[in-house]
């Protein structure tokens, strides 16, 4: 299972009208960073890492809903740092709402409870909770005992308050297909989260852990097992069948960075959410100045094992509406 239909259809139209404009590169998704705070220090994660001054700053909203606005993307995920601890989340979120655009809100949910009555629930509007792993997994990456079971209770919390909620997890070297089984399982039978998304774990430079990172064909191998017995169609997993295709490396993509851009409080990041070759203020200026094709596996050494969800996933999109098979491989699985 993919997005709801009716974010498809919507992403579909858009795709389109991309087409008739004969307009190359753009934006599917922006990951918007109003802060880089954050209430926990997970080991795949570099973001506290930032300077002092940076972790106290939090974007005006004003600022926020611009950049969204400016690039012209249907689909906004906020992160971070952690988002709820941004005081006017709330009024970002239903800003963007008001633009019909669709928002994935990601937290660790540890703040979830205390805020979610500023929230409500819209058709657009996902909460979006990180979840790397059962209960000792989970509570080992953020470094924290007892944030597995707050995050559970949150999302039992927002389902009955009648909020979609969806999941991300990341996979290290250190989990093995079971693992994967495992956790897949818990979310989609026993929590009943509405979509999941799964990552393969990717070298961050600011991330506290560099030992345990997955490398391309250790990510095939894992999937591969892991989605084997008809479990990958069973799974309400929030990806295209193409870029579940990719992770099992039955098929390869070339990195589209440019459709899932990052801005942030340093302004629109070069060339993806997880390198850092610089800022520039407008995302015009990150489209007409960043050599695109310099990036990918095989061609910066930086992204020899990557095979994440900001590079290839707008991929897989784009192969799938190219296709007639695809498009309805996909519908079917929506």
């Amino acid at each position: 299972m993919g997005m709801p239909l009716r974010q498809s259809v919507r992403l579909g139209t858009y795709l389109m009208k991309q087409k008739i404009k004969g307009v190359e590169k753009f934006p599917l998704l922006v990951e918007l960073e109003p802060l880089f705070a954050c209430n926990l220090a997970c080991n795949g994660c570099g973001k506290i890492q930032q300077p002092a001054h940076l972790l106290k700053q939090r974007m005006p909203v004003e600022q926020a809903v611009n950049a969204i606005v400016e690039s012209g993307a249907p689909m906004v995920s906020i992160a971070g740092g952690e988002p709820l601890m941004h005081k006017e989340m709330d009024v970002i979120v239903q800003r963007l709402l008001d633009l019909n655009k669709i928002v994935f809100l990601c937290t660790n949910a540890v703040l979830l409870p205390k805020h979610l009555h500023r929230f409500t629930p819209h058709k657009n509007f996902a909460w979006m909770v990180h979840i790397d792993g059962l209960r000792e997994r989970h509570d080992a990456s953020v470094s924290k005992d007892g944030v597995f079971d707050q995050a559970v209770e949150a999302i039992r919390m927002a389902k009955e308050a009648g909020f979609r909620v969806n999941t991300n997890t990341t996979f290290f070297d250190t989990d093995t297909p079971q693992d994967v089984i495992d956790v897949m399982d818990y979310l989609n039978d026993e929590l009943g989260v509405d979509l999941m998304q799964i990552s393969p774990g990717y070298a961050y430079e600011k991330a506290p852990d560099q030992e345990h990172f997955l490398g391309v064909q250790q990510t095939r191998e894992l999937f591969k097992k892991a989605f084997g017995d008809g479990r990958r169609k069973r799974w309400r997993l929030n990806h295209s069948p193409v870029f579940l295709d990719f992770l099992e490396g039955k098929v390869d993509l070339d990195c589209t960075a440019w459709a899932i851009p990052s801005y942030s409080l340093l302004g629109w990041q070069k060339p993806c959410y997880l390198l850092d070759d610089g800022h520039v203020k407008t995302y015009q200026e990150l489209i007409d100045g960043t050599d695109w094709e310099a990036f990918g596996r095989g061609k910066d050494e930086r992204c020899a094992n990557c095979m994440a969800h900001c590079g290839y996933e707008p991929s897989a999109v784009f192969a799938t509406m190219g296709s007639l098979k695809e498009s309805l491989r996909a519908a079917v699985s929506v």
